[in-house]
C-alpha cells in the first residue's frame, strides 16, 4: 500500500508540474462583445504569459473579440476555442505599424510578432480580418481600392529651406505577420476575409502550418493566403486556402533582404481556389528560392495553377510539383494570369516608374533584371483549363532544364473571355503574348524535356502543337510520348 500511496502521488506531481498555464482574456477585462475593443486586455494577457515563462493565452468560446493591433511573443499559444472569434478593428487610424519597414505604401500589422520563439496559433476559432470593411466599392469581379493615405513631413523644420517629404500609406491591415521567428506553429484554426496578406512569414525558421482553413474574400485584391518570404524549413500540410490572390506564394521581398534565401519547403495535401495563382514561387525574388516540394494538391476555379514568376535578379531551382489535379478559368485583367496550368517565366520588371518596380529594384537602380530558373520537374499533372503552359524568358538560357512529365491537359472552354494569351505581367515590355491556344508554349527556354504529354482537345482555337521559336538554344532536349486528340 506505502508503494502505491506514493506511485500515486508521484503520478499527480508529474501532471501538475507539466500542467500548461492558461491566461483566459476575459481575467484581463476583456468583454469579448464584439463591440469593445479588447486589444489592451489581450496584450496584458500576452505580456504575462511571456514574462512567467510561457503558456496558453485564451479566447473562449461564444465571445467575439474586437481588437486592434496586437504584438504576439515567445512561447505563447495563443489559443480560440470553438465559436470564440479574435475580430479585427475596422478603425483604420489603429493601424500604424508597417508591414515592410520603410515601404509603408503595401498595408499595415495587424497580429505581429518579431524575434519571438514557440509561437503557436491553435483552436477551432475564427480570426476575421474584416477585409471587406478596409475596401471601396464592389465590382463585378472585384473591390475597388480606396485612396492611399498620404501624410507630409517636415524634413528640416530648423531652416527656411525645409522641404516636405510625403509618406504614401496603405492603411489595409495585413492579419498575421510574423519577422525573425523560430519554431512557429498555427493549426486547426480558421482565418477568414483578410484585407491584405493573410499569414506572412519573413525569415521564419521551422515552421508548421497545418489542418487550417483560410477563407479569404475572392475580390479582394491581394488578398494572399500564405507567403514565406526569406523563411526556411516550412511544413504546409492539410489545408483549405481560397484567396484572391495567390494561395501560397514564396518569394524574397527587397524589404527583408537580411534574412536570406527562402528555401527547404514542403507542402502537401491543400485544396486552393484562387482569382490569380493558386501555388506562386515569385515575383518578388532579390535572392535565392530552392529546394521545395509541392505534392498532392487540388486547385479549382483558379486563374492560374502552378506558376514560377521570376521578375528580380533572384534565382529559382530545385522545385518539383507532383500529383496536382487542377480545373482552371479566364477571370478579368484585374488578375494576373490567363489561365495556364503551368508557368515558368522569367523577365525583367519595367522600368523605375512603373508602378510594380517601386521598392523592388536594388537601391539606386532604374532598369529591372531578372534571375534564372532552372531543374523544375512537373510529374503527375492534370488540368481542364481554357489555356495551355506558358515557359518563356527575356533570353533563351534564362529558363532552362524543366521537365513535364505525365502531363495530361483537357483543354475546353468555360467562360467567354479570349483565350490564347499568355500574361507575362509584371514586365518590362508587352505584357502578353497572344496568337492560338498550345498545349505547351515555349517563348524561349533551354533544356525543355516533355514526356507523356496528353491533349484532350474541346477547342477551335488549338493550334495542336508544341510552340517553341525557332532561334531558341536548344529548344527541347526531348519530346516523346506525345498524345493529341481533337474532340
Amino acid at each position: 500500500m506505502n508503494r502505491l500511496f506514493w506511485a500515486f502521488l508521484l503520478m499527480v506531481c508529474t501532471v501538475t508540474v507539466h500542467a500548461q498555464a492558461v491566461y483566459n482574456v476575459l481575467d484581463f477585462g476583456a468583454k469579448g462583445d464584439g463591440v469593445t475593443d479588447d486589444a489592451a486586455a489581450l496584450q496584458q494577457a500576452i505580456d504575462r504569459c511571456t514574462a512567467e515563462g510561457g503558456g496558453r493565452v485564451l479566447l473562449p468560446r461564444q465571445h467575439t473579440f474586437l481588437c486592434g493591433p496586437v504584438e504576439l511573443k515567445s512561447h505563447v499559444e495563443l489559443h480560440l476555442e470553438s465559436t470564440a472569434t479574435l475580430l479585427c478593428n475596422p478603425d483604420e487610424s489603429l493601424y500604424t505599424l508597417s508591414a515592410f519597414g520603410q515601404n509603408r505604401g503595401e498595408g499595415m500589422m495587424w497580429l505581429w510578432a518579431k524575434n519571438a520563439r514557440n509561437l503557436s496559433i491553435t483552436g477551432r476559432g475564427t480570426i476575421h480580418g474584416n477585409g471587406i470593411k478596409f475596401m471601396g466599392q464592389e465590382l463585378s469581379d472585384s473591390y475597388e481600392l480606396k485612396e492611399l493615405r498620404v501624410k507630409s513631413e517636415e524634413l528640416r523644420v530648423d531652416s527656411p529651406s525645409a522641404q516636405q517629404h510625403l509618406t504614401v500609406e496603405d492603411p489595409r491591415p495585413h492579419v498575421l505577420t510574423l519577422i525573425g521567428c523560430d519554431n512557429l506553429m498555427i493549426r486547426d484554426v480558421t482565418i477568414t476575409e483578410g484585407a491584405y496578406w493573410t499569414v506572412h512569414l519573413v525569415g521564419c525558421n521551422v515552421a508548421l502550418i497545418d489542418g487550417i482553413n483560410l477563407l479569404n474574400n475572392l475580390k479582394i485584391r491581394n488578398g494572399d493566403g500564405i507567403d514565406l518570404d526569406h523563411s526556411k524549413n516550412v511544413r504546409i500540410s492539410n489545408c483549405h486556402i481560397t484567396s484572391g490572390d495567390d494561395c501560397i506564394c514564396l518569394k524574397n521581398r527587397r524589404e527583408y533582404q537580411e534574412y536570406g534565401a527562402c528555401h527547404d519547403i514542403v507542402v502537401t495535401n491543400c485544396t486552393l481556389s484562387s482569382r490569380s495563382c493558386a501555388i506562386k514561387i515569385g515575383s518578388e525574388n532579390m535572392d535565392n528560392i530552392y529546394n521545395v516540394l509541392f505534392d498532392n494538391c487540388i486547385i479549382t476555379q483558379s486563374n492560374r495553377g502552378v506558376g514560377i514568376q521570376n521578375r528580380d535578379e533572384g534565382t529559382v531551382t530545385d522545385i518539383t510539383f507532383s500529383n496536382i489535379m487542377m480545373d482552371l478559368q479566364l477571370w478579368s485583367d484585374v488578375w494576373w494570369g490567363k489561365a495556364e496550368p503551368i508557368y515558368v517565366t522569367s523577365y525583367p520588371r519595367a522600368d523605375g516608374n512603373h508602378k510594380d518596380a517601386n521598392w523592388r529594384f536594388p537601391k539606386g537602380e532604374t532598369q529591372g533584371r531578372s534571375g534564372a530558373v532552372s531543374r523544375i520537374t512537373f510529374q503527375n499533372i492534370q488540368a481542364t483549363s481554357e489555356n495551355g503552359c506558358f515557359i518563356g524568358g527575356d533570353t533563351p538560357d534564362k529558363v532552362s532544364d524543366i521537365t513535364l512529365s505525365n502531363v495530361t491537359l483537357n483543354l475546353r472552354r468555360q467562360t467567354n473571355y479570349a483565350n490564347g494569351i499568355y500574361d507575362r505581367r509584371p514586365c518590362k515590355g508587352e505584357a502578353f503574348v497572344t496568337g492560338r491556344v498550345y498545349g505547351v508554349y515555349i517563348e524561349q527556354a533551354s533544356g525543355v524535356n516533355i514526356d507523356n504529354l496528353v491533349v484532350n482537345n474541346y477547342l477551335s482555337s488549338y493550334d495542336g502543337k508544341v510552340k517553341y521559336p525557332d532561334n531558341s538554344l536548344n529548344p527541347i532536349h526531348r519530346l516523346k510520348n506525345f498524345i493529341n486528340t481533337n474532340k
